[in-house]
């Protein structure tokens, strides 16, 4: 896939975001969740802007991570006072962390966050599958 190229500045503007809310999510352990309260709305007010770019995954990537993980902190902080929410709180928290470096190592390798689809340009010829793999699902 080939990405809209932005201005150089325009380019650095958008890689500088797009760290700045890697950054404001990995800080919500230590504000109870209003850093990512920040992050996701900047992430939805600047999403329009990202269309086409290498960055537009990531985007996608950030509010993902934040949807996926708002129930399942909810659910271990209800759950936290009977014990049993420790365990999810912890799991939860791991996945948010491992989502956050994995998104941030490939914003700084300067790659997208999701794989390329691999489609056939002219009909199925040969025996072997074709189409997405399994890399291309990455969540």
């Amino acid at each position: 896939m080939s990405y809209v190229m932005l201005p150089e500045a325009e380019e650095k503007s958008a890689r500088t975001l797009t760290a700045v809310i890697y950054v404001l999510y990995a800080a919500l352990f230590i504000s109870g969740g209003v850093t990512a309260i920040i992050a996701i709305v900047m992430n939805y007010v600047k999403k329009d802007d990202m269309v086409g770019t290498l960055y537009e995954g990531h985007f996608r990537w950030q509010i993902r991570t934040f949807w996926f993980s708002l129930p399942w902190f909810i659910i271990g902080g209800i759950l936290s006072f009977v014990l049993v929410g420790f365990p999810i709180l912890f799991v939860v928290s791991v996945w948010v962390i491992y989502r956050l470096i994995k998104g941030g190592l490939r914003l700084y390798e300067n790659k997208p966050m999701y794989a390329e689809a691999t489609y056939a340009a002219s009909p199925q010829t040969s025996s072997e599958p074709q189409g997405r793999t399994f890399d291309d699902f990455g969540v």
